[in-house]
């Protein structure tokens, strides 16, 4: 049946098109990869599919859970693995939720308390700024990694402070700077956590993730790791301590109220978390190619940043759009960031780099822009 186009939805779609920031949805091509978030290959490749075979013919596997896990929907093999995650990560206690988005939104939406404040850096993700929408806590931005800013702010927070953080910014690849931050949470007493979403696997030894490189676990009341990024799969865990563990159990309305991950899922988890902390060739090769792609376009607008995301501000959306074509007409995948998702004047390309792409690649990804 041919419905008519609602028209309340029609306006604020032509005003997307219009400023030419209108979205959608992609089929993958042919095309070089210098897009996705599989930093290290796993997802595409072969070695995380064989582990997961593996897996399987160990233990019983499920592609449903049967319900959540405070119903039917836990069993031993996702207990199995948040032990794993914990020591891993060096926490005491780990929980898993099914995506990074949900662990945020869980997280900040219960623990934070009316009469509490949250200060967060300007640049953290939508996940988390939901989260914080949902929490009955007042909550201040302060500048991106903007240590004086911070400090002002924590200084005028009331109530118990948490300092929302990303150790990897997603859309501009630069780092967070933890140990000042720490310092500054140490001193007024704030409770800190870090979001290692695009650090777990290809920061730190073994890809542990910024915070352990640091040797700043105890420092942090929570961390969050996901797995869609350079793990290669799905999924996502909170770290903390075993009070917050139980604290997220009763009260984290999206781990409650959805159901669990399968026993499929969890063997993927397990399969990543046993081949990607050996993949120190894979994670040389990709730190080589940063360094290639950096010195050859320094030239151009390129945000500071050592991590496989790299920023080449463009400016303008239909500007950046323009770019972003002529690249993808050189078979080379490469997205525009458009305003609305960064702010209006930072419109830019965001390239990442992996392990599996080559210095030919790079080197025509470097011509092509420079052209």
């Amino acid at each position: 049946m041919h419905r008519s186009p609602e028209p309340f939805l029609l306006q604020p779609l032509l005003q997307r098109r219009e400023q030419h920031s209108f979205r959608e949805l992609r089929l993958p091509g042919t095309l070089v990869d210098f897009c996705s978030n599989d930093y290290l290959g796993l997802a595409r490749g072969s070695a995380l599919q064989e582990k997961v075979r593996e897996l399987q013919q160990e233990r019983p596997v499920s592609h449903g859970s049967t319900g959540s896990r405070l119903l039917a929907g836990n069993y031993q093999w996702i207990n199995d693995v948040e032990a794993d995650l914990a020591a891993f990560h060096q926490a005491d206690a780990a929980l898993i939720y099914n995506s990074g988005y949900d662990a945020n939104l869980g997280l900040f939406s219960c623990v934070p308390q009316k009469g509490d404040t949250v200060v967060y850096d300007q640049l953290v993700h939508a996940s988390i700024r939901d989260g914080m929408r949902l929490s009955h806590a007042q909550t201040f931005s302060f500048r991106h990694n903007d240590l004086e800013d911070l400090r002002k702010k924590i200084n005028n927070a009331g109530g118990n402070c948490f300092v929302a953080v990303e150790s990897v910014y997603s859309m501009d690849g630069d780092m967070a700077p933890l140990q000042a931050i720490v310092s500054l949470c140490n001193e007024y007493g704030a409770y800190l956590i870090v979001d290692e979403a695009h650090a777990t696997g290809v920061v730190g030894p073994g890809g542990v993730g910024l915070v352990q490189a640091l040797g700043l676990e105890d420092a942090c009341f929570a961390r969050v790791h996901t797995f869609g990024k350079a793990v290669g799969c799905h999924g996502a865990v909170v770290l903390g301590s075993a009070t917050l563990r139980d604290y997220l159990v009763n009260f984290s309305r999206s781990l409650i109220y959805t159901t669990a991950l399968p026993s499929s899922a969890i063997a993927a988890i397990q399969a990543s978390y046993s081949l990607f902390p050996y993949m120190d060739e894979a994670r040389a090769h990709l730190s080589a190619l940063i360094r290639q792609f950096r010195t050859g376009v320094q030239s151009l607008a390129l945000l500071p940043g050592e991590t496989p995301v790299q920023a080449v501000l463009t400016k303008g959306n239909e500007n950046t759009r323009t770019i972003a074509a002529m690249l993808q007409s050189a078979g080379l995948d490469v997205r525009a960031i458009l305003h609305p998702t960064v702010a209006k004047g930072e419109e830019r390309l965001r390239i990442v780099l992996h392990s599996f792409n080559t210095a030919e690649e790079t080197d025509l990804l470097i011509k092509v822009l420079l052209h």
